[in-house]
């Protein structure tokens, strides 16, 4: 009796892990009509870089760093700031709704016990898988060289650091990015790519709240 209680506990945890990643993405995206959020995935654009006006910002510390900011860095997170507004609300729109309907058509999922997260064979799942790991995949190839561009700095105690406003922010929105795909790729259960979304999410709400895209 205890042992299934302790099971029933965990399941319930693991849920809540999972779909309180749901609602946390919802956050971020308040741009977006909230009736929306239903829709199915589908294809996003490939981003092409233009020309535009956008300027880093320098608040503290980051005006003490001023000076180790190289104009790859700028022309970096330009261009990352282009694909932020166009399609990172919409992306994480679909990813949060993808890990959603994994625990739910057949279960719901790690709460029942039926395990339907990780069977994508249910309804149209491997469609929405497919569409949204190609998105994910399109962002995590168009992130990776300028992530990898951004100047990283070492201070006197020996912290690497980045010189530039949120280029932190968006070079671990990269990496965990990357981590969400590989997880859905290889059928890992929704409440185990769960902590890889949050970390997404925050850093994603980093950039955002920051204005640094202005």
């Amino acid at each position: 009796m205890q042992s299934r209680l302790s099971r029933a506990v965990g399941s319930f945890a693991c849920v809540f892990i999972v779909l309180s990643g749901v609602s946390v993405a919802v956050g971020p995206a308040s741009r977006a009509d909230p009736s929306d959020y239903a829709r199915p995935p589908v294809p996003l654009p490939v981003i092409n870089p233009t020309p535009s006006g956008w300027v880093p910002k320098f608040p503290f510390p980051f005006d003490q760093t001023k000076n180790r900011v190289t104009d790859a860095d700028i022309n970096a997170e330009r261009e990352m700031c282009q694909w932020f507004n166009a399609q990172y609300d919409e992306l994480m729109r679909q990813i949060n709704r993808l890990q959603f309907n994994r625990i739910t058509p057949n279960g719901p999922g790690v709460y029942m016990g039926s395990g339907s997260d990780w069977d994508y064979s249910i309804g149209d799942l491997q469609q929405q898988v497919d569409i949204v790991t190609t998105n994910i995949d399109q962002s995590v190839s168009f992130l990776a060289p300028r992530a990898q561009a951004l100047t990283q700095s070492t201070d006197h105690a020996g912290n690497v650091y980045f010189p530039i406003y949120q280029g932190e922010s968006f070079y671990l929105l990269w990496q965990h990015l990357s981590n969400v795909n590989a997880g859905i790729k290889s059928h890992q259960a929704a409440w185990f790519t769960g902590p890889s979304v949050h970390r997404v999410l925050r850093w994603g709400s980093r950039i955002h709240r920051s204005n640094v895209c202005e």
